[in-house]
């Protein structure tokens, strides 16, 4: 059986229902059928033992009669509720005369088959007939005849396919409910998928989706919840790195207005050498941000080794001048220290929070240390000031702080520094001490020296 739907599609609920009906209804008929035919087989074989059973007790009872001569008188049959009803019995001459009972007035060919078989059955109009022979020794000495009504078998038989097509809709009934429960119980789990993909793409990412015990569908689950949960980090990683990133291009900007200024209060200062001032200023924006762009997107250049003298030099260049316009000093200084592997933009990045946050909120000399630690390469950042209220740097409390900057560079600065294998943290809150550790490589016993440092 073939479900054909034109002009719209099936939900699954109705679809699984569908297909369990369809297949009880198959099941019921393949089944059913061959048990029908059996069925009235089975009524017709009994009807035939029925008539025969009556057609044995009469020729018992009339035998003695006929071998006399004599008309024989017959008994009522006894009512019997496991016999076919409306049974009639006739007694015949060997002549084929009617001689008692209730039959043709003369012999049918059942009764003639009688005189040369010991039973003859079949059809006759509306009639099922036996008939068999009445013996006395060797010789014949009549016939019994014994029918029933066609309609009583045919209506013993209806009643019994009646009966089995009932349980076969009682079958079917339990298939339809049986079916509703399945439907229910895979399409519930499906519909909050749905919905959970819905929210998902209106844009909540903390939408869970329901595990249902169905294995195939946790697995579903399972993965839109990693989906979510992916999608929904990468986003607010990409807010956060928006927001830090643009605190991170102000200190910059801020150099390149301070270069501008001062241009504009010394008129007799040589124009040309605060043009290439700027436009060095310019090209260390442009350069801070490749450098975020490239991190926002996680672009990840090879690891090389870190040459620290020509990092602590674009340090001094960059900061010097805006910490000199403050008053205040920026020291570089370096030791033996062991090598390490890292992206030259994210150490930069990183360094530029931490001068950038000594500049605003720290106070006196700023000092810019490498030093070995270990297995690590150690930058310290440290300024004359004090964390005096104990709360964490890297925690953005409330709106304030946030609008004045205070935690945001510092927390994508500890995210860099994650990024690259190491860390950032506050080894001392006064006087106030960053600390990045990265992983250090060590050194071929031909190369013990180490990188170069500014100074």
């Amino acid at each position: 059986m073939i479900l054909i739907v034109v002009g719209h599609t099936l939900s699954v609920r109705r679809r699984i229902v569908t297909l369990t009906v369809l297949a009880a209804v198959l099941a019921i008929t393949l089944f059913g059928a061959p048990l029908a035919i059996a069925v009235a087989r089975f009524h017709e074989g009994n009807s035939t033992h029925d008539l025969e059973r009556v057609a044995d007790t009469v020729v018992l009872d009339v035998t003695g009669e006929l071998a006399n001569g004599r008309v024989p008188e017959l008994k009522p049959i006894k009512p019997d509720k496991d016999r076919i009803r409306g049974i009639r019995v006739a007694v015949y001459t060997p002549t084929g005369r009617l001689l008692t009972g209730n039959g043709p007035a003369s012999e049918d060919r059942f009764v003639r088959e009688a005189h040369y078989t010991d039973m003859a059955t079949g059809t006759r109009d509306d009639e099922v007939v036996l008939a068999v022979p009445v013996l006395s020794g060797p010789s014949l000495v009549g016939v019994v005849r014994a029918a029933h009504p066609r309609s009583e078998l045919d209506a013993l038989i209806r009643m019994t396919w009646l009966k089995m097509a009932a349980l076969a809709g009682l079958a079917i009934g339990a298939s339809w409910l049986i079916g509703r429960r399945i439907a229910t119980r895979l399409a519930r789990p499906l519909e909050d998928l749905a919905g959970t993909a819905e929210r998902l793409g209106e844009g909540d990412f903390t939408v869970r989706a329901r595990r249902t015990g169905v294995r195939e569908i946790d697995q579903v689950a399972e993965a839109l919840d990693v989906t979510s949960e992916r999608i929904g980090e990468t986003l607010e990683r990409e807010r956060t790195f928006s927001s830090d990133a643009s605190h991170q291009l102000r200190t910059p900007l801020t150099g390149l207005r301070l270069q501008l200024e001062a241009a504009l209060e010394s008129p007799d200062r040589d124009p040309y050498a605060t043009i290439r001032d700027g436009i060095a200023s310019a090209d260390r924006l442009e350069r801070t941000i490749d450098d975020l762009l490239a991190l926002a997107k996680q672009i990840r250049a090879p690891r090389a080794l870190l040459d620290l003298g020509k990092l602590f030099e674009e340090v001094r260049q960059t900061w010097h001048g805006l910490l000199a316009g403050r008053g205040r000093a920026l020291r570089i200084s370096g030791r033996k220290a062991l090598p390490a592997r890292a992206a030259d933009a994210a150490v930069r990045q990183v360094l530029a929070v931490l001068l950038d946050n000594a500049a605003a909120h720290g106070r006196g000399t700023v000092s810019v240390l490498a030093r070995d630690a270990g297995d690590a390469l150690a930058i310290d950042v440290s300024d004359e000031g004090a964390i005096e209220d104990g709360r964490d740097p890297f925690v953005t409390e409330d709106r304030t702080e946030e609008r004045e900057g205070n935690g945001i560079g510092l927390r994508l600065a500890r995210s860099l520094a994650e990024a690259e294998g190491g860390r950032l943290r506050l080894t001392s809150p006064s006087p106030t001490t960053f600390t990045l550790l990265l992983p250090a490589e060590r050194p071929s016993p031909r190369n013990e020296e180490g990188p170069g440092l500014a100074s």
